[in-house]
């Protein structure tokens, strides 16, 4: 099946018509495999996508936008690169939506740093399309966002976020801005810290996975 970014699916384990969908959305240098490898590890109804960065940074490595490390004021995203890919994404979803048998009412995305900036961006920017985030090692990045928010109907839209206390990649204070902004909008979320670096725990994991489970 032709879709516009590569993929790897996961259909659901269970007899389910009209399955929830989850689509998985990887960090900066990583790939498609890389979140799918605990896919199997995720409730059994659902239907997950992983898909693959459209940019390419050497053998098996891609990325959502470019990130100069070497700017001299420290790490700079390319934010053009970024609203592109957040539209790709969004377009995605569709392409998804069109070309399998899911609920387009129980549509989660579950990103990890670069991925959780965009899923944030896709879901605030769309959240009539978006109904669920799990936003792991991520933070909101502004410049992805539309402008008037307070007008946006979040009321369908809920938001798991989580973040590693030693994170040496995205400072932990950035993602402590998370809860208070989403609580700003009104959008139901929940924020969570482990004593981890720019990862997942086991503890993370089997908490956004009940997480999910009670929404599908």
């Amino acid at each position: 099946m032709n879709l516009s970014l590569e993929y790897l699916v996961r259909k659901p384990k269970s007899n389910i018509k009209n399955p929830p969908l989850l689509i998985l959305l990887h960090g900066y240098g990583s790939n498609e495999q890389d979140l799918f490898s605990f896919a199997d590890e995720l409730p059994d109804d659902l239907l997950i996508i992983s898909a693959r960065a459209p940019l390419t940074m050497g053998p098996g490595g891609y990325a959502w936008y470019t990130i100069h490390f070497d700017n001299t004021d420290g790490k700079f995203s390319d934010t053009d690169e970024a609203l592109k890919s957040k539209e790709i994404i969004n377009n995605f979803i569709d392409e998804v939506i069109a070309n399998f048998d899911v609920n387009p009412n129980k549509v989660f995305l579950l990103g990890f740093s670069q991925g959780t900036i965009l899923s944030y961006a896709v879901a605030l920017s769309h959240p009539e399309k978006v109904q669920y985030v799990v936003g792991l090692s991520g933070y909101i990045n502004n410049e992805l966002l539309p402008e008037n928010l307070n007008h946006t109907n979040f009321k369908n839209l809920e938001i798991y976020s989580s973040h590693g206390t030693v994170d040496q990649v995205i400072p932990v204070d950035w993602a402590r801005k998370t809860k208070p902004f989403l609580d700003n909008l009104g959008i139901k979320n929940s924020y969570e810290e482990y004593q981890v670096g720019h990862g997942v725990a086991p503890q993370n994991f089997y908490s956004l996975k009940q997480w999910i489970e009670a929404r599908i």
